[in-house]
């Protein structure tokens, strides 16, 4: 049963991915016992099943996630965010306050107003309605300070890392606290702007060469030279 990629090389639509007895995951198709891509994107062989993680894709909210979404609107019981997906979500008034909310007395806009970044978790979504959020958790809520990069959802694992091995060290190198939502949003913020500026380059990096092998030892390498520093 061959495979005719590297674990994590790019392929394009129409590669020929594998040949047997595999079965055809996401972004993949299956002709008799031939499978192949059809997206451009990272192979992946787990077992018997070959799939490929598209490299510009957009974001499907996911329950227990954590977003990171600009107020777009206020209505009556809440306010709806954009969270860099075709599905706006929902914030309610009960997911903010920590006190019965009464609409004939509390101004939401005095807590939330349009414009507004907010880092959040996804507490319920299905395709039958839009996801649901809360910031009624440690480390939730409106931002303040520091700034936001944007990358591609799909790009996510790889800043994060295996088992957060990547965000562990620009974290460190950087000397930024770094927050990073699954809907491709980044929150950064460092000691001065120079720290943030370094970790902005770092993450650019990254996203570009998501599917290059070394790139840990590169992005320290890069880091160090931002810095002027021969580590």
């Amino acid at each position: 049963m061959p495979v005719f990629f590297e674990n994590r090389e790019i392929v394009t639509p129409g590669d020929l991915l594998a040949e047997g007895g595999f079965d055809a995951g996401r972004n993949t198709y299956k002709i008799d016992s031939k499978i192949y891509a059809c997206k451009l994107g990272l192979v992946e062989y787990k077992g018997r099943t070959v799939s490929v993680v598209a490299l510009n894709t957009f974001y499907v909210p996911s329950v227990g996630d954590l977003v990171i979404g600009k107020i777009v609107e206020i209505n009556l019981h809440g306010w709806i965010v954009d969270i860099n997906s075709p599905y706006s979500a929902t914030l309610r008034a009960s997911e903010v306050f920590n006190k019965p909310y009464k609409p004939q007395k509390d101004e939401l806009s005095e807590f939330l107003s349009i414009g507004d970044l907010i880092q959040a978790k996804v507490i319920a979504y299905d395709r039958t309605r839009d996801p649901l959020l809360t910031i009624r958790e440690p480390g939730l809520g409106k931002i303040t300070h520091g700034q936001i990069v944007k990358v591609s959802p799909a790009k996510i694992p790889r800043i994060i890392g295996r088992k957060g091995s990547m965000i562990s060290m620009l974290k460190k190198e950087t000397h930024c606290n770094i927050t990073v939502g699954q809907n491709g949003l980044i929150h950064i913020y460092g000691r001065n702007p120079e720290d943030e500026r370094i970790a902005v380059l770092a993450i650019k990096k990254i996203e570009l060469e998501a599917h290059t092998s070394g790139l840990t030892d590169r992005i320290t390498e890069m880091i160090s030279k931002e810095r002027g520093s021969d580590k």
